[in-house]
Parts: C-alpha cells; sequence; structure tokens
C-alpha cells in the first residue's frame, strides 16, 4: 500500500464524512481514524495470510460458463467498502448470475454502507463470467466483484 492509496482513503473518509475507515489489502491492515481536532491517526498492522480454503478458489467445472479464448475479461470492482448483496431482497432473484449478458448501466449489485444501500451499476457491456463474493459478504474497496467477458 503506497501513500497515494492512502489519500485515496483520506479522500474517501472527508466524501463521505466518515470518522473511521479500516482496509486490509496485500498483507496490510491500515486504519484511519479522525480525532475530535479533525486530525487523522494511522494504524498500520501486518496481517498473517489467511488459510488458502478461506480464499475463494477457480470456478469448478459447471458452476460458470468458460471465459473465450481470445475474448478480453473486464473485473467489476467495489467502489466501497461494505456488505454485498446480490438480490435486492432476501427473496429476490440475483441482479445478475454467472453466463448473464450485461449493459452499461444495469444494476448488478448492492454494497451496503452505514446503512445506505448503495446501486452498483455496470461499466461495461458483456457477460458474466463469474461472481467473485458471496452475498451478505464485507468487501473492501477495489475488491473484485464480478468478472466479465467483453
Amino acid at each position: 500500500m503506497n501513500i497515494k492509496e492512502i489519500k485515496e482513503m483520506i479522500d474517501l473518509m472527508n466524501e463521505n464524512g466518515l470518522s473511521e475507515l479500516e482496509i486490509e489489502k496485500q498483507g496490510l491492515k491500515v486504519r484511519l481514524k479522525k480525532g475530535p481536532d479533525g486530525n487523522i491517526e494511522r494504524v498500520v498492522e501486518r496481517v498473517a495470510p489467511k488459510a488458502a480454503a478461506a480464499m475463494p478458489g477457480p470456478a469448478l467445472p459447471g458452476e460458470a460458463p468458460a471465459v473465450t479464448p481470445g475474448r478480453k475479461t473486464v473485473e467489476i470492482k467495489s467502489p466501497m467498502v461494505g456488505t454485498f448483496y446480490k438480490a435486492p431482497s432476501p427473496d429476490a432473484p440475483p441482479f445478475v448470475k454467472a453466463g448473464d449478458n450485461i449493459e452499461v448501466g444495469q444494476v448488478v449489485c448492492i454494497i451496503e454502507a452505514m446503512k445506505l444501500m448503495n446501486e452498483i451499476k455496470s461499466e461495461v457491456k458483456g457477460k458474466v463470467v463469474s461472481v467473485s463474493v458471496e452475498n451478505a459478504d464485507p468487501v473492501e474497496f477495489g475488491q473484485t466483484l464480478f468478472l466479465i467477458e467483453q
């Protein structure tokens, strides 16, 4: 994690009125906390790598369509820290699933942050190859949510 990324985190805090933000990335955990005087306190910790079983692995055959050779793939990443929801309500069908074709501007998921439900819209047109996050999982800023074949 570099200085530019930390500055982006501070900007994110200021833009959204957050008093505390914690992000874990590449074995580092960074916690930024705004004090009563407005100064930001930074805590950086090394984090032990998670067990391989907890990391999402490649999809098993039959779970998701394979990427067509020669086709470009694009990741849809989380624009914020929050909780990922694949459907508008627990009993509703998911916004998208592997194999679906999506359009620019189409809602692909919801990320809940600070009790606000934020619709995440696709910025690309293509076919959903995989959904990288499970329903109700916490997500980090910049974490891959979907893999799209264009």
